[in-house]
Formats: structure tokens, C-alpha cells, sequence
């Protein structure tokens, strides 16, 4: 098996519910990890018979607190639980645990011979909870003392720059079996491209106990599988991805990928998060990224990392699609055309004559939309917190700007035919109005306005209730979303997505 294992890491707090996510999960890993420290103290006397019941190789870790675990007592009692799980191994592989993980510090001669004898592999484990490992070939040479150690490192990255470093000093790793992972909201890429840095395995995690694991950045083996197809990757594949910071939601990898999959693509389409841009481009061109989606904040900020653009990032002066051609960068833009026909779809008209819209923000994506809504024939005023924003966006395209507050209401209530919605307030958020998640709290809805949210998590935001209750037609952006990520997959691939059905 060429490929890296999928390790489900189970954290219940009794056998039996673990035993219970192994069968729902099944289908999707090759192998589990027993987080006994996790267990109630007397589910631990059972802990021994837990490979036979399991009936798939197992990996029994007990992680102390320093580690990242939720061990709490003292060395001398957890060193006689791992031997209370190893006692009376079995020449049956399948009663005995598979893999024992042990610390770098933790050296108990009787452990490590009861686990040679017994056939029991040792994964060797370092962790850093607060920053990289920087010296990572020598730390895992140093960790594989008798040559049947499986070193493993994880550690929490500052910056992407981190995972770059990973990625590029495991290139041609390839000496012995090992495992590498950037933990948190920088080491995805380690996790779905583990076959990258040649790691032995990739650790997940199920929905139902995710709250013990995310903070780590685990994934979950349905969306590894079903999502990034995991077990198809290789070193033909080619690498898509999205950018942003903090990027905490995007569907953008189900709809790239689905596509990929449908149209019989050797490719994968990844979350590549990243609070410099630079630091984004850099990662990309050392680990072979071809294509990027790129959004908040980097739209604008990326120009300077790219070495050409279209005609239509000329005009709005933001790209949200960059793509690797005979070694340079490309800027695109498909905001501008995908929110243009998501617009004629809601409308049901093509042209925006004697219609008067008011734009909310004035980012990057908006100013797509203002693109967009001069191109298709209809009057915008922009409105925006920091005024001096909405000029400079407005004097571009003859709009009118004015002051996103309740002193520009008299303005709003003029263009208020149709109002698009730009910015990121109300996105994760299905509470009651406030001024904090609606960015229009000052506007009485009459019912007849026409209102678009580019945001699409949740699939109704706050302001879109308020609109909803007082008889408006309203969308969100899963439209936008799909019209310019079309185009997108055309830019990266060369092909027409096809029809979605779905």
C-alpha cells in the first residue's frame, strides 16, 4: 500500500461508543487510534480486549496534557496502563494492539521489549503544542534509535511559511516510515496531501467528537474521502486551492472537486490558509499548486505577487483567480461574471435599465460587482463605512458614494431597488439583527427591494430575515459562487465543468 493510512483518532469515553464510531466509519479507514486517555478510569481495566472487538489495526496512545492529550495523572500509573493493555499479547496480531505511541522522552526498557516480541510497532511521537520543529530529518533520525520506531512529529505552525518548510524538507523523505503533520488552521495541506511529505499516516476524526480534535485540525474521514478523495491521490495529481484568512468556511472545495471527479480529472482542490500573501505563493510554488482561488483579504494584495493580469482585473484592480502558466502567474477575475449572471438569474432580466442599486462595502468584492452592475446597465450608489473608500470605488464607475450609516438613510432609500450586499458582517451568524451582523440595521425594509448577500454561510443571514419578513425577494451568494467557480474550474483545468444536476 503505496498510499498514507487513514487513522481514526477515537477520544469517546467508553469502549463501547467507540466501537460504535469504527462501524459507522469504517468504510472510510485503515486503521484506528485508541486515545485512551480520554476514557473513563473504569472503561481503562478493559482497554486489552479493545483490538479483538475492533477487528482493525489499532494504535493505543495515552497522551499526557503537555502533548495535546487529556492524561492527568502521573508517569508511574500511565506506564502500567500501556502495560496492562500489553499484558499477555497474543501471537494473533488481531488481539494485540498494532502500534503503541510513545513520547520521545518516554523510554520503559520492559514496554519496548514486550512490544518488539509481540510484533507491536512503536510510533515514536514529539510534539510541539506552541511553534514549528525546525530541524525535523534530524529530530526523527535521532527518534528511531533501534530502526523499528516510527518517528512522528507534529507541531503547531506560526505562519504558513511553517507548512512550506515541512513540505520541502520531506520532499525526499522517503528513508523509512514516518509521520509528519502541521497541526491547526495552517497544517491542512499536511493532512490531505500527507502522500507530499511520504507520511505513513493521516489522523482524523469523527463529527461526533470533533470538539476534542479540531483545535488540532483534524478532518473528518466522511469529507476526506468523499470531498478530497484522498485515497486517489498521488503524485500525478494535480493541486487546486483557495486562499484566504481565516477562511473558517468555503464550499468552494466540494464544488472543484465534484467537478474534478466528474469530469475524470487526476486532481484536488484544497483550503490553503494563510495571513500573507506572500507566504501563500511561496507555499504554492514549492508544493506545485497550479491554480489558486483567492478571497478575503487578499484580492487586491495579490496583484503585487502575480506576473500578469486580464483585462478584467485591470479595470476592477482585484483578482480572485490566479493560475500557473509556463512558470508565471496569471491573474483572472471571475467575481465580476459569475455574480453578473447569478444577478440575471435572480432578476429574471438581463439588463439593470432604470434600476438604481445600492452596494454595500467597497472590498474587493465589490469592486467586481461595481463591474458588474456598470456593465449591465444600472445605477449604483456605494456605500461603505470608511468614505473615502466609497469615493475612490464610485468615481471609477459615475456611481454616486456615500457614508454607511443610518446618516446616508435618505440615500439608501433612493437606490434601494436592488441591494447587494459585499461584506463579510452577518457571515457565521443566525442570531437576531444587530448592528454587529446586519450591516443595514438602520434601513426599514418595504417589500419590494430586490436583496442579494454574497455571504452563503448561513444560507440566511440576519439581514436577509429581516428582508424576508417584510415580503422582499432575497438570495445569497451560493449562486455567485457557482457561476464564477465554474469559470474558475475552466481557467485551472481547460474543461467546461459540465452540467450540475445537483
Amino acid at each position: 500500500m503505496n498510499r498514507p493510512y487513514i487513522c481514526l483518532t477515537l477520544t469517546c469515553n467508553t469502549i463501547q461508543e467507540n466501537l460504535a464510531l469504527i462501524e459507522k466509519y469504517r468504510p472510510y479507514i485503515d486503521i484506528v487510534e485508541l486515545r485512551a486517555d480520554y476514557l473513563d478510569e473504569d472503561e481503562c481495566l478493559h482497554i486489552r480486549k479493545f483490538p479483538h472487538l475492533a477487528n482493525i489495526p489499532c494504535i493505543l496512545t495515552i497522551r499526557r496534557r503537555i502533548d495535546g492529550g487529556a492524561y492527568f495523572g502521573g508517569e508511574a500509573a500511565r506506564t502500567m496502563l500501556f502495560a496492562r493493555a500489553m499484558a499477555f499479547a497474543d501471537q494473533d496480531q488481531h488481539n494485540n494492539f498494532n502500534y503503541v505511541d510513545f513520547e520521545d522522552d518516554f523510554h520503559i526498557p520492559s514496554l519496548q521489549d514486550a512490544a518488539m516480541a509481540f510484533g507491536t510497532r512503536i510510533i515514536r511521537s514529539y510534539h510541539d503544542m506552541k511553534g514549528p520543529v525546525e530541524n525535523i530529518i534530524e529530530k526523527c533520525n535521532a527518534m528511531r534509535k533501534t530502526g523499528y520506531e516510527i518517528p512522528k512529529i507534529a507541531f503547531t505552525p506560526n505562519s504558513l511559511k511553517d507548512v512550506t518548510h515541512l513540505f520541502e524538507v520531506a520532499r525526499d523523505f522517503k528513508e523509512y516510515e514516518h509521520i509528519l503533520c502541521a497541526m491547526g488552521e495552517f497544517g491542512t495541506p499536511s493532512r490531505i496531501l500527507a502522500y507530499k511529505t511520504h507520511s505513513f499516516l493521516t489522523y482524523v476524526s469523527p463529527k461526533e467528537t470533533m470538539q476534542n480534535t479540531q483545535v488540532i485540525g483534524h478532518i473528518d474521514p466522511v469529507e476526506l474521502n468523499e470531498i478530497y478523495h484522498f485515497k486517489e491521490l498521488n503524485e500525478s495529481t494535480k493541486i487546486y486551492g483557495i486562499t484566504g484568512y481565516p477562511l473558517k468556511f468555503t464550499s468552494s472545495p466540494e464544488l472543484h472537486n465534484k467537478g474534478y471527479k466528474k469530469n475524470n480529472l487526476n486532481a484536488v482542490y484544497i483550503p490553503i490558509r494563510g495571513n500573507n500573501i506572500s507566504d501563500v505563493v511561496e507555499f504554492c510554488d514549492s508544493v506545485g499548486v497550479e491554480g489558486l482561488s483567492v478571497t478575503v483579504p487578499h484580492k487586491e494584495s495579490v496583484l503585487s505577487e502575480i506576473d500578469d493580469i486580464d483585462e478584467e482585473v485591470g479595470e476592477i484592480r482585484a483578482s480572485n483567480t490566479i493560475v500557473k502558466n509556463d512558470g508565471k502567474w496569471i491573474g483572472h477575475n471571475t467575481d465580476a461574471s459569475g455574480f453578473a449572471e447569478a444577478l440575471r438569474e435572480f432578476l429574471g432580466v438581463d439588463k439593470l435599465r432604470r434600476r438604481r442599486v445600492a452596494i454595500v462595502g467597497a472590498g474587493g468584492a465589490a469592486h467586481a460587482i461595481a463591474y458588474a452592475i456598470k456593465k449591465l446597465g444600472g445605477r449604483a450608489c456605494i456605500f461603505n463605512r470608511t468614505i473615502a473608500n466609497a469615493k475612490a470605488l464610485a468615481d471609477k464607475y459615475g456611481f454616486e458614494y456615500a457614508v454607511l450609516s443610518p446618516d446616508a438613510l435618505l440615500e439608501f432609500e433612493v437606490y434601494s431597488d436592488i441591494i447587494i450586499q459585499t461584506t463579510s458582517v452577518g457571515a457565521g451568524s443566525d442570531g437576531s439583527p444587530d448592528p454587529k451582523n446586519d450591516p443595514i440595521y438602520f434601513y426599514n425594509f418595504r417589500g419590494t427591494e430586490y436583496v442579494y448577500d454574497i455571504i452563503y454561510n448561513p444560507e440566511v443571514t440576519p439581514m436577509m430575515n429581516r428582508a424576508i419578513a417584510a415580503g422582499c425577494r432575497v438570495a445569497n451568494g451560493k449562486s455567485m459562487l457557482k457561476y464564477q467557480g465554474y469559470r474558475q474550474f475552466k481557467i485551472f483545468t481547460g474543461v467546461d465543468y459540465g452540467d450540475d444536476t445537483e
